[in-house]
């Protein structure tokens, strides 16, 4: 088995961590399965994976939110030795322990039946995505927290306050 670092452009990252993917397609040469592999973006790491036979890599450690420092490189695969590759992996070590969120999504639906309100529902969903609705998210039995996110990012919605 060996220790890579994959770096992606930012875009790359940006678009993963609007998703819950198991795993990431990469389109570059020297990883094999069973391999080890850090991603990184603008000297960030931001995940850490295992190739699989298909050369797409199966997330290991999500790091989306708060990315660890890391090598500035150019794209592509970088071989690291165990003791490069464990100095990356070690800070995100420290996962927060999952817990219960409400997540809600709501947007006025005109429609003749409450079927077809559903339907344009999922179309705008589909159609606009993370990029454009916002979503709101609290943790459970703490509703009175909720904060509206766009693109990953918490976000203020309310039109008198500027941000």
């Amino acid at each position: 088995m060996a220790h890579w670092a994959v770096a992606v452009p930012v875009e790359r990252y940006e678009s993963e961590r609007l998703y819950s993917h198991d795993t990431v397609a990469l389109d570059v040469t020297g990883p094999a399965a069973g391999d080890s592999v850090a991603l990184v973006a603008a000297g960030q790491v931001f995940a850490l994976g295992q190739v699989l036979p298909d050369g797409s890599v199966v997330y290991t450690r999500r790091l989306f939110d708060a990315p660890v420092p890391g090598p500035a490189l150019d794209a592509g695969a970088h071989p690291l030795d165990e003791a490069a590759f464990e100095a990356l992996a070690t800070p995100g070590d420290s996962e927060t322990a999952k817990r219960d969120w409400l997540v809600s999504l709501d947007l006025p639906i005109e429609a003749s039946t409450p079927a077809e309100a559903v339907r344009a529902f999922w179309t705008y969903a589909a159609e606009l995505g993370p990029r454009e609705l916002p979503t709101f998210v609290a943790p459970v039995g703490d509703e009175l927290a909720m904060q509206a996110y766009v693109l990953g990012e918490p976000t203020n919605l309310d039109p008198e306050e500027d941000d």
